[in-house]
């Protein structure tokens, strides 16, 4: 097949440190291409990926600090996805809802897959005046808040399997935090946890500017207090270790999560999650196998002992089974071909062009 991967152009794919819908692009990209697919990638130029780069600008948008509006860089992407349309058996985009005017006429061969929460009020009507979109949802519990949407399957994220590294025998002696410094990501109630069981934390996060009154307001005063460590953001190198070290990650959200890659992640180390019942966890996590799903602090702290517990080699057998990139891009390609078995469209047979052509370059 003849695949189209629409990326956000905010982070490059992969992205440099933060950035979980453009990680998976990438995995999902490569993992396509070593199943022998023909795959091409519209994302920022700084993007590595062996795929044929459609640079559709220099470099990611959050690195530019002359980019003060993104939306004429996706208007301009956009606009080069058009025009190359007929080039692609399969448009997969990754960009929320953007594209839907634009490519209505193509909705028997494009596909959007939701990476973000979908319980805001706005998005309902979006739906429902775009029935014949399909979209592909990152978790049953992403699905709903809009329960009429035209969702096409469910296809939950993976890793590549040798990315991150099983520890069976951690030795430093600490609880993990992995994520963002929002107030519903729970870092706040993950310090509590780790205090009542006398367990240090360590904290690795972005601080978003939308985030950075609350982080100074209400975590750098837990940051001063013992046993509590902030060592900013981590790239993917430093993951398995910061991971894969812990007695446990800490994932108390407060918020409908549609996903959550850091709990798989973990499970990969081999490191139990101990994370609330909101959103996709219990999707993700196995109650009593792979972590435990609570309700509260108190919870987290009766059933600490327990997490701590569990067999390591046990979780990482339950991520080996259900969370490769491999097996997302076997999904993924089982949704591609039915789409074309009952889209009447004939495949595309002239290749598309090479990722260097000055004539689809944007400067």
């Amino acid at each position: 097949m003849r695949i189209a991967q629409i990326a956000p152009l905010v982070e490059s794919v992969p992205p440099r440190l933060y950035g979980g819908t453009e990680r998976i692009v990438s995995y999902l990209t490569e993992e396509l291409i070593g199943l022998g697919h023909d795959v091409t990638l519209f994302a920022s130029g700084d993007s590595i990926t062996s795929a044929k780069l459609q640079s559709c600008v220099p470099r990611a948008l959050r690195l530019d600090n002359t980019v003060k509006d993104v939306i004429p860089y996706y208007v301009l992407m956009l606009d080069r996805v058009r025009r190359n349309a007929k080039r692609f058996d399969i448009l997969h985009f990754h960009i929320d809802h953007l594209h839907f005017p634009l490519f209505r006429s193509l909705s028997n061969r494009a596909v959007t897959t939701l990476h973000g929460r979908q319980d805001l009020a706005d998005l309902k009507p979006l739906y429902v005046g775009f029935e014949d979109m399909k979209l592909v949802s990152i978790s049953n519990a992403q699905r709903r808040p809009i329960t009429s949407a035209n969702f096409v399957a469910t296809i939950h994220h993976g890793l590549p399997e040798n990315l991150l590294a099983p520890t069976m025998r951690p030795q430093g002696g600490y609880l993990a935090f992995l994520g963002r410094l929002a107030p519903e990501k729970g870092a706040e109630q993950a310090v509590q946890i780790a205090r009542a069981v006398g367990v240090p934390l360590k904290i690795s996060a972005k601080v978003d500017p939308v985030d950075q009154v609350y982080f100074e307001q209400r975590i750098v005063p837990l940051l001063g207090e013992p046993g509590v460590e902030y060592i900013g953001e981590i790239s993917e190198r430093q993951k398995a270790s910061f991971l894969g070290e812990a007695l446990g990650l800490l994932f108390p959200i407060d918020w409908p999560e549609p996903f959550g890659l850091v709990m798989i992640e973990a499970m990969a180390c081999g490191t139990p999650v101990m994370a609330f019942r909101r959103g996709s966890v219990p999707e993700i996590i196995e109650d009593g196998r792979t972590g435990f799903i609570v309700d509260n602090v108190e919870e987290a702290v009766l059933k600490m002992s327990r997490l701590i517990a569990l067999d390591r080699s046990r979780i990482r057998q339950v991520f080996e089974q259900r969370f490769t990139a491999a097996r997302m891009a076997r999904d993924y390609v089982e949704l591609y071909q039915s789409m074309i078995a009952t889209s009447g469209q004939d495949r595309v047979d002239k290749p598309p062009p090479r990722a260097d052509t000055p004539a689809e370059t944007v400067n």
